[in-house]
């Protein structure tokens, strides 16, 4: 005979298996937004990343350039996507920075997403065009020394880490220059070429132009020098104790399982340290600063910290 228990068990089962088997991840594409135009450095390379993880997941991930308000136009939307594991961001150093800058802040870096992985940073950098008056920083530097406030530098927008560094560099300096802010850094780079600008301050989208020899780099931001620009100096060698490379990572809204976390972290890990990702890395010079899930929230909230102490002490606002 059946007993009530039994049937209840088995209706039980039956309601249960449809719901086991909707909890399979991911079963459609997931989006990324990325906060860029199309060719930047981030770009190219969060779509290395995004295709060797789609491969390891065995979904699509369709990119989703969103630039514009110095690579934060895409952070209300990640904030309030469902958080499902299907939508994606960059997370950089300007989303941590940006609230503290405006007095209605939209988001909270901390409390606001799921920190999932922290992959690589920029290779930043000054550089002007190839027939420029100037052969290296030192002239370029003169140059803005004697006629303060003439010339102009680039960057991808009010705020980002790279506008922030040099305008602490043209302190260290002691020059002024007149910032032009565009949307994205290949932007930039065709300000320069069309002579509506002098420079660039930015992440490496200028380098193929200097490899072309239609631009000069003047100096770079990293530790060492890049091996590709062997003659182009480091901050430090031009004695400022200065290394700027803004690492950043991926995000997904708040409250997201941690299981499917953990399912996009380690896709997008293996995709990271892979050798044909490496060559991507390689080809923008950019430094690979893998952190995991636990690390970069971390990393994050202490940022956040930090960047609040330095928008205060600089004043910075946005509004």
């Amino acid at each position: 005979m059946t007993t009530r228990r039994t049937l209840l068990g088995a209706m039980g089962a039956a309601v249960a298996a449809p719901a086991v088997a909707q909890e399979r991840f991911p079963s459609r594409p997931i989006r990324l937004f990325v906060p860029w135009t199309g060719g930047t450095s981030s770009d190219v390379q969060l779509r290395s990343v995004s295709e060797g993880a789609s491969a390891i997941l065995g979904q699509p991930i369709v990119i989703e350039n969103r630039p514009g308000a110095g690579g934060t136009l895409h952070c209300q939307a990640l904030a309030s996507a469902a958080p499902d594991g299907y939508t994606l961001g960059q997370i950089h150093l300007s989303v941590v920075r940006r609230p503290f800058m405006v007095r209605q802040p939209q988001w909270d870096a901390v409390r606001d997403y799921s920190h999932i992985i922290r992959l690589a940073g920029w290779m930043y950098g000054v550089a002007i065009r190839n027939d420029g008056p100037w052969q290296n920083w030192r002239e370029f530097v003169a140059a803005a020394k004697a006629a303060p406030g003439t010339l102009s530098y680039a960057t991808s927008g009010i705020g980002t880490t790279n506008h922030l560094a040099m305008e602490e560099l043209l302190g260290k300096e002691g020059i002024e220059m007149l910032h032009v802010p565009y949307r994205a850094s290949s932007e930039g780079v065709t300000g320069v070429l069309s002579r509506q600008v002098h420079s660039i301050a930015d992440a490496s989208s200028w380098k193929p132009m200097v490899e072309d020899r239609q631009m000069r780099a003047l100096n770079v931001w990293t530790e060492n020098r890049v091996p590709s620009l062997p003659d182009v100096p480091t901050l430090k060698e031009l004695g400022h104790d200065m290394v700027v490379t803004s690492p950043y990572g991926l995000s997904g809204p708040r409250g997201m399982d941690p299981g499917r976390v953990k399912l996009i972290h380690d896709a997008f890990h293996t995709a990271l340290m892979s050798e044909a990702h490496q060559r991507v890395l390689n080809q923008f010079d950019m430094p690979r600063q893998y952190l995991n899930t636990e690390q970069f929230a971390d990393f994050i909230a202490t940022r956040a910290e930090y960047e609040r102490a330095m928008v205060n002490r600089l004043n910075i606002r946005l509004d």
